[in-house]
């Protein structure tokens, strides 16, 4: 059997959503609510273009205040056989939530999606990777599947650890030294199955200018992060057993990735890893039932912290 290779797109709808979400009590400037709309017009318009151009099918999370302000694009995204997953309310970053608010966003934002697209999600990334203690417990409880947060490995799906089974003690230099020398707890896992998260797969720090955001970059040749995509696909193809699987996910934003440049670079990098046998385009949604079907071979962190 060769190697199969299962490649799939994580959009991030933000759109409004991301630029209205301060922490700091000031409004949100004008111009960046209009980058928000580029991305939810323009810029979805663009990547469905994309899409149809080499038979992709994509996973799109969506925060339900994009949904609720942009339904005829979200619909043009569920018409064309995509993928809608969760991603928040209006991108709230769940580490500065309390447990109960984490509770009302998931239940509103179910409900959104569902009433919206006709299916339930089954799959929810964080808004901007920020998770808290809650997130695992409260993913199961509303019965979301799998999650695209989490980094314990980058390129093999797992049942994610619950951190209410696990502990850790955080080194807190106000307390004698022998307080925090003491190692982590083993990992027990979830019934959720985690789908790689990669900060260095994803378009946003290198190509959204953001003079708030100090992570962000703006002005990087895509030739740059398209190569440094491209090393991370060649390693991991070159390491994977003849009879072995891995996953390849990236995380893209359409108004990021639906800028001309970026758009050339994802042209790109499509035909470019498609010259490898085994690859394929599927939905995370199709991750996730050949990762519990047995069909990959993914990796275990039960019992302890090496993978």
């Amino acid at each position: 059997m060769p190697k199969r290779v299962l490649c799939s797109y994580g959009v991030d709808i933000d759109a409004v959503s991301g630029w209205i979400n301060t922490r700091t009590g000031a409004p949100a400037n004008p111009t960046d609510i209009s980058r928000g709309i580029f991305g939810a017009t323009v810029g979805i318009d663009r990547l469905l273009a994309l899409w149809d151009k080499y038979n992709i099918k994509t996973t799109w999370f969506t925060p339900a205040h994009s949904a609720e302000c942009f339904p005829n694009q979200i619909y043009k995204i569920v018409n064309k056989g995509h993928e809608v997953g969760l991603h928040g309310y209006a991108h709230e970053f769940v580490s500065t939530l309390s447990e109960q608010q984490q509770r009302d966003v998931l239940e509103k934002s179910i409900r959104v999606l569902t009433e919206m697209t006709g299916t339930r999600p089954r799959g929810w990334t964080a808004p901007a990777w920020s998770t808290s203690k809650e997130t695992v417990k409260l993913l199961e409880e509303f019965g979301i599947e799998y999650d695209h947060s989490f980094m314990h490995h980058d390129s093999q799906p797992y049942y994610l650890p619950d951190p209410y089974l696990s502990t850790h003690v955080e080194t807190d230099v106000s307390k004698p030294a022998s307080h925090w020398m003491t190692p982590m707890s083993t990992l027990k896992s979830s019934s959720v199955v985690e789908i790689p998260a990669n900060w260095h797969l994803d378009d946003w720090p290198p190509f959204q200018l953001s003079l708030s955001q100090p992570s962000t970059h703006g002005f990087v040749d895509t030739h740059v992060i398209e190569r440094l995509w491209k090393e991370q696909f060649e390693y991991l193809y070159r390491e994977c057993p003849e009879d072995g699987s891995f996953v390849f996910p990236i995380s893209i934003h359409p108004q990021v990735s639906g800028k001309p440049q970026v758009i050339l670079m994802h042209e790109r990098l499509i035909e470019w890893i498609n010259g490898y046998e085994g690859v394929e385009w599927v939905t995370m949604e199709q991750i996730l039932e050949e990762f519990k079907a047995g069909k990959l071979g993914g990796v275990s962190v039960e019992g302890g912290v090496d993978l």
